[in-house]
């Protein structure tokens, strides 16, 4: 009030508010420029890694000719395997063929974001590897955020680049050991939680089967590259479907074990630190021998001895290769997401099939679903309000298919109580997320609820012993949808993350297609609140014919291969049934 008695203080005070708008603006512009210079940059990388990729194809071939690499890309795991040991094939040969062929894919569906180069380091030691096994000389493609020691784990955030790893993550140490070759990484979407898979970084991956449709998420440029035939064995990680959704939406097999079967040192995450909804490593392959044998030698010494939190379990060959028949629960839906009509085909199909096999398949109903999504998956992944989640993106650009999910969790806690009480009564489950991503108030509070989450796990633990089942079978969301949607559906994942929440092993198996008829019977689908989320998943879902679907086995913790065994019988059913 003072300095505006003097002459002059309006014009004063107006040149000061203009100065600050333009050095507002100034630094938002530059900040802007920053940032499209450093995606800039991390293209240019990646151009010249690929680039460097070529010459490396163009240098093997012509050292190790192959007339026909397609007689090699179409060969099983095991056939690849049983051709490197016995030496009617070199590790130079597979690789420069599967390098070759993953070039040819990301340049169709940018699914490649680095290249291995170390692997050329690798051929020469395995010349002189005295021993070898199921995986030497095994290409292998790398989910990005795997450490790989000298390359960078940027979940597709600005604040990752150029923060390259010292040393590999175990699970690549181990797959070195055993003589296989990690040769590429692929792309993930933004800060990985989420089942589509883009980033301002490298962009959008495509599926190999539909354009138009996401490969899934978050381990969903392996999806694609596998799919598209640039690879035949690839690693992801699994927080709620990331290894199964690539899976399923690309007709694959993907497996998720209990969460410490496997190491998860060295395997970078967005959101370090929650407890509540277990977090795994595993493998995505063309079938289950594949899963099995990534598996058999994975689960060894050399795993037990470079991560002493992973339990010494070597591979139960007993219980995998027995015969007897198996005690299997089945649900058609889960309460929650309710199964489209190819999803229900599906499981139901397959259930006949294993009854005509010999098993015993019972209905079985998982306990308190919503409970379980939203009161304790939902609140367990967003204890802090998510804020570690948010955290990620504080001066980065963010991707298009994630802005509903940063924009909702960004609001403050009095606002999404506000605007819980009033959604309510039109959007129950809008109302449920808004109050369950509220931040907690103490540890008391956080601690409370991790007994709740093992409350729920013993109750459901409880529930399958006193059917005495051996394993389950359900369904898998899918077929694939429509890009852009999954950031808008994120309830859509209850069929997966609830085996995260309970920690138990999963596998997903391709079984069928999307019929016309099943397109039809979509066109009716109102799903089981009858809201806003129902609508948008029977949209994202259409326009999927001839797509693969697929149903999911799960089993109970620690008894990997009790699941696989299921996937193996499911594969070998449906298979039958094809011919």
């Amino acid at each position: 009030m003072l300095v505006s008695g003097f002459p002059g203080s309006r014009s004063l005070w107006a040149a000061l508010g203009g100065s600050a708008l333009f050095l507002l603006l100034a630094l938002r512009w530059l900040r802007r420029r920053s940032v499209r210079r450093a995606i800039l940059s991390a293209r240019e990388r990646r151009g010249r890694a690929l680039h460097r990729m070529e010459e490396t194809v163009c240098r093997l071939s012509a050292q190790h000719p192959v007339d026909d690499p397609e007689s090699i890309l179409s060969l099983s795991l095991n056939e690849l395997s049983q051709k490197l040991n016995d030496g009617s094939l070199s590790p130079e040969m597979v690789l420069h063929c599967f390098m070759g062929k993953a070039l040819e894919v990301n340049g169709e569906l940018n699914c490649v974001v680095d290249y291995l180069s170390e692997c050329e380091e690798q051929l020469a030691e395995l010349r002189h590897q005295k021993t070898k096994g199921p995986l030497y000389g095994i290409p292998i493609s790398v989910k990005e955020n795997y450490s790989c020691e000298g390359h960078d784990s940027t979940l597709g955030l600005l604040k990752r680049v150029n923060l390259p790893a010292s040393t590999d993550s175990v699970i690549v140490q181990v797959l070195k050991r055993k003589g296989a070759v990690p040769f590429v990484k692929t792309n993930v979407p933004q800060s990985l939680l989420n089942y589509d898979c883009s980033n301002p970084l490298y962009g959008q991956t495509l599926n190999p089967l539909n354009h138009k449709k996401t490969p899934g998420g978050s381990s969903g440029g392996e999806g694609a590259l596998i799919a598209g035939g640039g690879s035949i064995l690839g690693i992801g990680s699994d927080i709620g479907g990331s290894i199964r959704f690539p899976s399923v939406f690309c007709g694959l097999c993907g497996f998720k074990p209990t969460g410490n079967r496997l190491s998860k040192k060295g395997i970078v995450s967005s959101s370090p630190g929650q407890k509540s909804v277990t977090p795994m490593s595993g493998p995505i392959a063309r079938d289950v021998d594949s899963l099995v044998l990534f598996m058999r030698s994975l689960l060894c010494e050399d795993m037990f001895d470079l991560d002493s939190t992973v339990p010494p379990l070597p591979f139960n060959e007993e219980v995998y290769s027995s015969a007897r028949p198996l005690r299997i629960g089945y649900y058609e839906t889960d309460g929650f997401t309710m199964a489209t009509p190819s999803m229900r085909r599906a499981v139901l199909q397959t259930k006949a099939l294993l009854e005509d096999a010999g098993h015993k398949l019972v209905p079985f109903t998982p306990p308190s679903m919503e409970t379980a999504v939203f009161g304790l998956t939902l609140k367990g992944l967003l204890a802090d309000g998510g804020s570690t989640f948010l955290d990620n993106f504080k001066g980065d650009l963010v991707d298009p298919n994630l802005k509903s999910q940063v924009t909702t969790y960004a609001l403050s806690s009095h606002l999404k109580s506000l605007l819980s009480f009033i959604v309510k009564p039109v959007f129950p489950r809008l109302a449920a997320v808004l109050q369950y991503s509220q931040e907690m108030r103490s540890v008391k509070t956080l601690w409370k609820h991790h007994i709740e989450v093992e409350t729920y796990r013993q109750e459901f633990i409880e529930l399958w012993k006193k059917q005495k089942l051996d394993a389950v079978l359900c369904p898998i969301l899918g077929p694939a949808l429509t890009i852009g949607y999954p950031g808008k559906l994120s309830t859509a994942v209850s069929y997966a993350i609830l085996y995260n929440l309970v920690d138990f092993p999963a596998g997903v198996v391709p079984v069928t297609k999307v019929t016309k008829e099943d397109e039809e019977a979509l066109k009716n689908y109102e799903g089981h609140y009858k809201d806003f989320w129902d609508k948008l998943l029977k949209k994202g879902m259409s326009d999927g014919v001839g797509l693969p679907v697929a149903v999911q086995c799960v089993a109970l913790p620690w008894q990997e291969e009790q699941c696989l065994r299921l996937m193996k019988e499911v594969e070998t059913v449906t298979q039958r049934k094809a011919r």
